[in-house]
């Protein structure tokens, strides 16, 4: 039973740790209804490889344009500066199987030894977070802050870790601007 228990939990911290989460702050101060232009501005963190920085800025892109907002590209001053962040850790992950006896019946319940066999197998799996932040520049305040979790394989074609990212944006930007 101990070895139900135990493979059941590592199935379940398998599962969790492949599901994408999504948290979201804001500042409730702030009128989003006023906001209507947004510009990019680097933070610190960004990605530094050229083409997953495009991916992340037009699936952000995106999802600020379905919510009624309009990119600026020039030094003209937006409503809001709109910036990212991105950090990949390495999480271990482990795979185990086997097969267990209970020998023995005493007690009420069967009780006795339980005797058995496990394998296992660990890898590790790169989990990124990515953390957009939305600034007013006239007040000088963040307003809004959103952060996606999830595993990624950057060995997968480009094309589905763009549809990962939209999927990830879609679900993070549901929360913006706040009810």
């Amino acid at each position: 039973m101990k070895w139900l228990t135990f493979l059941s939990s590592l199935f379940l911290i398998t599962v969790c740790a492949c599901a994408q989460d999504v948290h979201y702050n804001y500042d409730r101060g702030a009128n989003f209804q006023s906001y209507k232009t947004y510009k990019w501005v680097d933070l610190t963190g960004r990605v530094d490889d050229q083409l997953i920085d495009q991916s992340i800025k037009r699936a952000i892109d995106e999802q600020l344009a379905q919510k009624g907002l309009t990119k600026i590209d020039s030094d003209k001053e937006a409503d809001l500066n709109v910036g990212y962040q991105a950090v990949v850790i390495l999480e271990k992950s482990v795979n185990a199987f086997g097969s267990a006896d209970r020998l023995g019946g005493w007690g009420p319940w069967g009780g006795g030894l339980a005797t058995g066999s496990m394998q296992g197998q660990t890898s590790t799996i790169p989990v990124g977070t990515l953390l957009v932040n939305v600034y007013d520049p006239g007040r000088k305040q963040l307003i809004w802050r959103g952060d996606a979790t999830k595993t990624v394989d950057l060995k997968k074609d480009p094309d589905k870790n763009y549809k990962n990212l939209q999927k990830a944006m879609v679900k993070l930007f549901k929360n913006y601007p706040p009810k």
